[in-house]
């Protein structure tokens, strides 16, 4: 059996391993409480594809492992380290936990296997191929992982996750665990796979939400988890030893330092790419006593500095333990702004491109499908039938993350109502509170409060911003005040607009001039100093900020003028000035909707 150089050096093909590795809370707020409510319908496009089946996810696990043991003896695409060519790296590098110990399940919940099988469309088994990579869960139906173990495979066609235990399986036995499919991939659009360089990192959105704990990488202001000495942690199933292709059937974790570029940069020279890659451990020893690496089949775990993911297992030398040779991971802090831009994707057709729900004045409400980053970027829209009146406003977002996108919206008695998949076949309601009219507006920008749940963001008729951290189930919890004085400021937005990990908040004063107040990543103070993105706003009389309208891990925001025409701005991942691009036209007519999410 042969595999492309691309799987043999950067991902763990069936030829290289056998399955391896608070402000004041004012007293007087809207009311929250439990019950039902007439459901605004919602159309059949928007149901989820049909997954592949139990049976089927299992048999592809079975299907992989039975390749990958197969194989074990055959290296085709590995040279030896000493290879020097125009293509270095294919012969240098390896994806590779030696030196490490047992971890349970209740030490690292979120790690999950991520299983690949080929049967290269032939009833031959002795061609079948299979790939195995470790991954984290980053949210209920997110995972993060590195892009060559996503990279020129369908993952939704061959690939299974297995969640909840930190055991292999044997047989169809998950020891407690469970498979789910894939449903979507995202591998980072600057990665380059004939040279590692970009940014190693990719996403899978599973096929279903998972009731494990989730871990978040960490954000792009972090400098004290790459700080040369600082403790990390490396978890995976990879190869224990340099001179056997066995893995560990248990998952493992080890305790390397985290190193300044430099080391690495001696070592490797221009296949090490500071800022993209992080450098970590101590030299290998060239031999397993003394080594201490992640090693084949790790690719695509965390490194996990401080309770957040500071890297994911890249690349290093064949076998793991060459002498000098240092670990490579991709390096989080650098693509933190793309990362949750596909954790927090949740869109209305399920194509991870943020959508727009608007409705006129008769009560119509129609969806509006994203066409990407090429004109006119809404394309076709969908009528949703029955009667969207009687609703004072409307906001999308994802509450429970199960990567349905959620509407938030309030009944002209000023109920508030959460619309939410229920996991199985239709969307329910779920009554947040009465008392909601207070609010002059409602929005809903992300995880303020910095726990990984969407918040919701409210200005009452007096002017005073209010905090509404999400519970993660479509309701919140006490309000924490932001602060006053926002009486003739027009809040919008949704997402990290400055790329910096932590969604932010856009204001337009009285003067027509647009703010840019950064999140803090925490409910107390939730924003930070406010950046000045520019004058004349006060042209538009609307906005609607679904997100990422693009595609391109930066989030957008729309804007209709007066004359009923919508324009688009191109988030930049920037502050200030610089936040956005120049205005592009989306079309005329939008002054037939009186509300968009």
């Amino acid at each position: 059996m042969t595999s492309t150089p691309r799987r043999a050096r950067l991902a763990l093909p069936a030829a290289t391993a056998a399955l391896a590795l608070s402000g004041a809370v004012l007293a007087a707020a809207p009311a929250q409480a439990s019950g039902g409510a007439p459901v605004p319908p919602r159309p059949a496009v928007t149901e989820r594809p049909a997954a592949a089946s139990s049976a089927e996810l299992m048999q592809r696990v079975q299907n992989s492992a039975a390749a990958l043991k197969s194989s074990a003896a055959n290296a085709p695409g590995m040279r030896p380290e000493a290879s020097e060519d125009a293509e270095a790296p294919a012969g240098r590098i390896d994806p590779k936990i030696i030196g490490g110990k047992d971890a349970t399940f209740s030490e690292a919940p979120w790690m999950v296997q991520l299983y690949y099988d080929d049967d290269m469309g032939t009833d031959d088994p002795d061609d079948d191929e299979g790939y195995f990579c470790g991954g984290t869960l980053v949210a209920p139906a997110k995972v993060l992982t590195a892009a060559h173990c996503v990279y020129g495979l369908d993952w939704s066609e061959r690939g299974t996750v297995v969640a909840g235990t930190a055991q292999l399986p044997v047989g169809k036995d998950l020891h407690g665990g469970r498979a789910v499919g894939v449903w979507r991939q995202w591998v980072n659009p600057t990665y380059r796979p004939s040279s590692t360089s970009g940014g190693d990192l990719a996403v899978l959105t599973l096929t279903e939400a998972l009731p494990y704990k989730t871990l978040r990488t960490t954000t792009s202001g972090d400098t004290a988890s790459y700080a040369n000495g600082t403790p990390a942690t490396v978890y995976g199933w990879g190869r224990t030893s340099s001179t056997s292709q066995d893995i560990s059937p248990t998952l493992r974790k080890a305790t390397v330092p985290m190193r300044s570029d430099a080391p690495c940069t001696s070592y490797w020279g221009p296949d090490f790419v500071p800022g993209q890659m992080a450098c970590a451990g101590d030299p290998a020893s060239g031999q397993d006593a003394g080594t201490v690496s992640a090693c084949n089949g790790d690719s695509g775990g965390p490194l996990v500095v401080n309770g957040r993911i500071a890297g994911v297992v890249s690349w290093g030398v064949k076998d793991c333990v060459a002498s000098g040779a240092y670990s490579v991971y991709a390096k989080t802090s650098s693509y933190v702004g793309e990362v949750n831009a596909r954790v927090d994707d949740t869109d209305l057709d399920f194509d991870g491109l943020a959508d727009l729900f608007a409705r006129t004045p008769g009560g119509k409400g129609y969806e509006y499908y994203s066409l990407g980053d090429r004109s006119p970027y809404l394309g076709k829209r969908l009528a949703l039938s029955g009667d969207w009146g009687g609703r004072s406003l409307v906001r999308q977002g994802d509450l429970d993350r199960d990567f349905h996108q959620d509407y938030v919206y309030r009944t002209s008695s000023g109920v508030l109502y959460t619309l939410a998949f229920n996991g199985v076949d239709r969307y329910e309601s779920i009554r947040v509170g009465a008392g909601w009219n207070v609010m002059k507006d409602i929005r809903v920008p992300g995880d303020l409060s910095g726990d990984a749940l969407p918040d919701l963001v409210a200005k009452d008729k007096d002017g005073v911003l209010w905090l509404y951290p999400g519970k993660g189930d479509g309701t919140f919890g006490s309000r924490v005040r932001i602060g006053g004085g926002w009486a003739s400021y027009t809040i919008t937005g949704k997402g990290d607009y400055n790329r910096d990990g932590r969604p932010d908040l856009l204001a337009r004063d009285g003067s027509g001039v647009l703010w840019l107040y950064p999140g803090t990543g925490k409910a107390a103070p939730a924003l930070g100093s406010r950046v000045k993105v520019g004058g004349g706003w006060s042209v538009y009389g609307a906005f609607a900020t679904a997100g990422d309208t693009t595609g391109d891990g930066r989030p957008d925001l729309l804007a209709r003028d007066s004359s009923g025409a919508m324009w688009l701005y191109k988030g930049t991942g920037k502050s200030g000035t610089a936040t956005f691009k120049a205005r592009t036209r989306v079309g005329a007519g939008w002054n037939a909707f009186d509300l968009f999410g």
